[in-house]
């Protein structure tokens, strides 16, 4: 289970619960791959959510937890809308990002100004989270937790504060029409330091550079006595177009020069000048003046990066953590509030510590075959229990008949329950698993090494060595790919163990007689009891309904063939 720094959607705090991942193939075997595709399209979230349901703890507060973060989310529509549309806008923040930028030629003015732009949209997220998870409709403990997890890190990390600066800081690129640069020279007159006076927004007036520079520096009286800036300078761009010397001359050393009171220029300005490109270089003045900027404020705007990225992370990193586990909860209350909508019957399972019995479901169903039926009312519901008389059952009847079927559904109350979601069922109060473990006939692929029957065995070896007690195993049609005989021999053996490790098991099969012995099985038993259970019919219709009974056997062979008129009476005339 991934961990979250400072909070977790799907466990409470302080948790110790330890979890186990079911086997890859449990989720196919249970008709809950369909489920996770139909929950999301999108295969990144349909990844997530069967992993979340594929990991599994016994613990009943995690199941517990997040069934009540569930049930909100699930109640409150607005809320999911709400918290969809932050995330995909958390999702665009975090893909065209410039927090984590680190190159000098990424920390110019428009970058700052983007950052800060980028972290007020931070803030304001988080803000809106603040204000949705406070809709005093609000039950849960995760939801109720995590609007004071917020709250504590909007005021631990001011941003209401930073939020007000953000607001006297912000500029936006285009308003800069021109900066204002001081130059410090030596006595050559030679550059030896730059630095940024003002960002204006209005660009500099045209006049004579000549004219200006002689005003400034012609009498003692014009040189300044401190470093102070009192705006009296005059501003003439370059005529690039002017081909007369010196200009033309001028042009070829730079568009931006330093002047000297000597009639030529020598090289002490050459090293003054600032280089344009080639030709008309004066196109890409924005960039060269960028990279001038760039170096005049790489340590401010290193600090100022790595502040606003302070922020940014206890606002973004925090809460992005929380997305996948949010859109969890929000995919399956869309999908399930739309099953309720078509009429299927979901309730909040009941988890429970212990108790005398490890699960009481009523009115439960298929989940995969629901969602694959137009007309839901057809759907027909049982009620089964797990205790210590009913721990192992031995399900027998007709080919299908709707034994595979009501082992999925079984299944899937688990699954789901422990993942925090409402279960197809009028009630389900359970025992949490510590894992699940389904032995379903195996593709013919996998079977070439050591055929069948001993693909079976290995497998079985496998599952029960890891099963405890809190386990659940659910097995269709096990050791049938051989003769009776062979296959009740090895499965009268396999009951009698789960029975001493107390599993609850449903064990699917056609041998009649291994449900004919269930009370010897149990007699044998230290504790734990094995049941037949039947699928009921009906004058040789099915029926889809469980009921504990010894196996019917030849009396539904018999019922079908009186219907189709292949008993012996029938077929010689007798009748």
């Amino acid at each position: 289970m991934n961990k979250i720094t400072g909070f977790n959607l799907m466990q409470p705090a302080g948790s110790e619960a330890v979890y186990r991942r079911i086997p890859d193939n449990v989720m196919h075997d249970l008709g809950l791959d369909d489920f996770c595709k139909a929950v999301s399209d999108d295969a990144r979230e349909c990844r997530m959510i069967t992993n979340v349901l594929s990991q599994m703890t016994d613990d009943a507060d995690v199941a517990a937890y997040r069934r009540q973060i569930f049930g909100d989310i699930l109640r409150l529509p607005e809320l999911r809308q709400t918290m969809m549309q932050l995330f995909e806008k958390i999702q665009f923040m975090q893909d065209f990002s410039t927090m984590h930028k680190t190159s000098d030629e990424e920390l110019g003015l428009w970058h700052l100004f983007h950052r800060l732009d980028e972290l007020d949209s931070y803030i304001r997220t988080v803000e809106t989270m603040r204000e949705c998870l406070s809709d005093e409709r609000i039950k849960s403990e995760g939801l109720i937790s995590l609007r004071e997890h917020i709250t504590s890190l909007y005021e631990d990390a001011c941003f209401a504060e930073m939020k007000q600066d953000i607001a006297g800081l912000k500029m936006k690129a285009s308003d800069v029409q021109s900066v204002t640069l001081g130059i410090n020279v030596n006595d050559r007159f030679e550059a030896v330091s730059i630095g940024l006076i003002s960002v204006n927004k209005k660009p500099f007036k045209k006049s004579g550079i000549v004219s200006s520079f002689a005003g400034a520096i012609a009498s003692k009286d014009k040189i300044h006595d401190t470093e102070d800036w009192d705006g009296d300078m005059h501003y003439q761009p370059i005529d690039k177009e002017n081909n007369t010397a010196p200009s033309a001359f001028i042009e070829k050393l730079g568009g931006f020069t330093a002047v000297r009171n000597t009639p030529f220029v020598d090289g002490h300005i050459r090293s003054t000048l600032v280089q344009t490109p080639e030709g008309d270089g004066m196109s890409h003045a924005t960039f060269y003046l960028d990279t001038v900027v760039n170096k005049m404020l790489g340590s401010l705007v290193k600090k100022l990066r790595d502040t606003l990225t302070k922020y940014a992370n206890v606002a973004i990193v925090n809460i992005s953590g929380l997305v996948p586990e949010f859109i969890y909860y929000i995919k399956c209350a869309e999908f399930i509030s739309t099953l309720m909508e078509k009429g299927c019957v979901f309730c909040q399972p009941q988890p429970e510590t212990q108790g005398a019995s490890s699960m009481l479901a009523k009115g439960f169903y298929n989940l995969k075959l629901a969602m694959n039926m137009d007309n839901v009312s057809d759907i027909v519901t049982n009620d089964l229990t797990f205790d210590r008389k009913h721990t192992v059952y031995i399900l027998t009847g007709a080919n299908r008949g709707g034994k595979t079927t009501i082992t999925q559904a079984v299944g899937q109350l688990f699954v789901l329950a422990q993942g925090g979601l409402f279960v197809p069922a009028e009630s389900f109060r359970y025992v949490p698993c510590d894992c699940i473990y389904t032995h379903f006939p195996a593709d013919e692929d996998k079977t070439m090494d050591l055929g069948r029957l001993g693909e079976e065995c290995v497998r079985f070896k496998e599952m029960f060595t890891a099963a405890e007690s809190k386990s659940l195993l659910l097995l269709n049609e096990t050791f049938s790919t051989t003769s009776f005989e062979e296959g009740y021999y090895i499965a009268r053996d396999a009951v009698k163990a789960l029975l001493t490790k107390e599993v609850r098991t449903i064990y699917n099969t056609h041998m009649h007689k291994l449900g004919e012995d269930a009370e010897e099985f149990t007699r044998e038993s230290q504790g734990a009891g094995a049941s037949s259970l039947i699928m009921q019919t009906d004058n040789g219709k099915r029926s889809f309904r469980v009921a504990l009974a010894k196996p019917e056997g030849s009396s539904y062979a018999r019922d079908i063939a009186q219907k189709y008129g292949v008993t012996y009476d029938m077929l010689v005339g007798k009748q």
